[in-house]
């Protein structure tokens, strides 16, 4: 089957390629900007689902829907002291929201979006995936160092788990990968919910072996 992660993020494409998969990459074109009295479990579900339905435009417009296809979207959002923070944009937005987030707790939400398209039809679900994380307690110098690298202005948060950003958190609770932006386990049971296994997604299957 076709696999399509309709997103940009380097993070979420390097872990569907590490768990075996080989998506197919599209950037959506969604506003990304919240409605009023919206919780962050509405937002990142929204957000994800919007993206997909964009991708699926597309994909239709350019008329890649090719045979059997999975589309993916996710959105990730931090929730911290009752507001809701995506990517900070600036170093200082970074600096600033290290110095409040150092030795406390949040909250990652991701909304994911999963539509199937086969045999004339098109099944989809729209779930969202939770961890709580704990900061470590940087100190000031280190804020200013880890801000310098440029890399958590365009991440949700202000941080990542997988590279730079990874000596600072120090406790999590629930998938660690949804801190990345993709929850593995929710993704496979969303797609066996709706009649796909984890191993169909593979371009080779496994235990497939060359044969001279």
């Amino acid at each position: 089957m076709q696999l399509i992660l309709a997103s940009s993020s380097r993070a979420r494409l390097e872990t569907l390629r590490a768990a075996g998969l080989q998506p197919v990459p599209i950037r959506p074109r969604t506003d990304e900007t919240a409605r009023i009295d919206e919780s962050v479990s509405e937002l990142t579900c929204r957000l994800a689902r919007e993206k997909g339905e964009d991708v699926l435009r597309i994909l239709r417009e350019q008329d890649l829907l090719g045979g059997a296809t999975v589309l993916l979207a996710c959105d990730t959002m931090l929730e911290f002291e009752g507001h809701t923070y995506g990517k900070p944009g600036t170093r200082a937005s970074v600096v600033s929201r290290w110095m409040r987030m150092r030795g406390r707790q949040g909250v990652v939400h991701t909304g994911h979006y999963v539509a199937v398209l086969r045999d004339g039809t098109m099944r989809q679900a729209t779930r969202e995936a939770v961890t709580v994380l704990s900061f470590a307690d940087l100190t000031e110098q280190e804020i200013a160092d880890y801000a310098a690298t440029g890399e958590p202005e365009g991440v949700a948060g202000g941080f990542t788990i997988d590279s730079f950003g990874g000596p600072f958190i120090t406790r999590i609770e629930g998938d660690p990968h949804n801190i990345v932006g993709i929850s593995l386990p929710l993704v496979r049971q969303i797609l066996l919910d709706l009649g796909v296994a984890w191993f169909d997604l593979w371009p080779i299957p496994p235990g497939t072996r060359a044969r001279g």
